[in-house]
């Protein structure tokens, strides 16, 4: 009767979690589920230490994506360099562990007011966008590279998102090609202008060599 009525009530304390709490956990376990299954196939690749990092760079983009500097109201905001971390995962780890964590980083966007009009848009904004970040881990010796080459194909799925399923909201008279390219650049071109800032500032870069020599 004791382990049945634990049982309850953990049920219980399960069923008063808020659904974004939920969200937040299974896209972590989801993470962790799929860093393992790669660390049984290379398991030299991905270890314990490569999947501390990234549950590590998803927490401290998704807290910094709460920063927001400018929000556009169908989706998308300026942050202070919340895709920062997430570009230095990959640097350090690599682009497939990057895309992996990019992605995961992706489903846990979905729970802040997330719009969405239509799955395909769904996987074009907050799943291909983000994983798209980890690209960043194929420029090893340079992060500055990788941070342009990742910020570029977040910009250039958004992009293709927009044309195609946000075309409505252009100016009247603007083509939907030109206003998704000018919407897209303000969001995402900025925030890539900011991680690339930041990166740059000396503090960051002796830093950043530190980390990467000691992994």
């Amino acid at each position: 009767m004791q382990i049945m009525d634990y049982l309850k009530s953990v049920v219980a304390k399960f069923a008063e979690l808020k659904p974004v709490t939920i969200i937040i956990l299974a896209a972590l376990v989801l993470t962790f589920i799929v860093f393992l299954l790669l660390s049984k196939r290379e398991p030299r690749k991905y270890n314990t230490k490569m999947i501390v990092y990234a549950g590590l760079s998803i927490a401290i983009s998704f807290v910094l994506s709460y920063l927001r500097i400018y929000r556009w109201p169908q989706g998308g905001s300026i942050t202070p360099a919340s895709m920062l971390p997430l570009f230095v995962f990959a640097y350090f780890f690599g682009a497939r562990a990057g895309i992996v964590a990019g992605a995961a980083y992706g489903l846990l966007h979905l729970v802040q007011g997330a719009y969405i009009v239509h799955w395909a848009q769904l996987l074009l904004d907050y799943i291909l966008a983000y994983a798209a970040l980890g690209v960043a881990g194929y420029f090893k010796d340079n992060i500055y590279k990788g941070i342009g080459v990742g910020g570029f194909l977040r910009f250039f799925f958004s992009f293709l998102s927009g044309v195609i399923f946000f075309g409505e909201f252009a100016p009247e008279g603007m083509n939907v090609v030109v206003y998704s390219i000018l919407v897209n650049l303000l969001i995402i071109g900025t925030e890539t202008i900011i991680c690339l800032l930041v990166a740059l500032i000396p503090q960051v870069k002796t830093m950043l060599k530190t980390l990467k020599n000691q992994i």
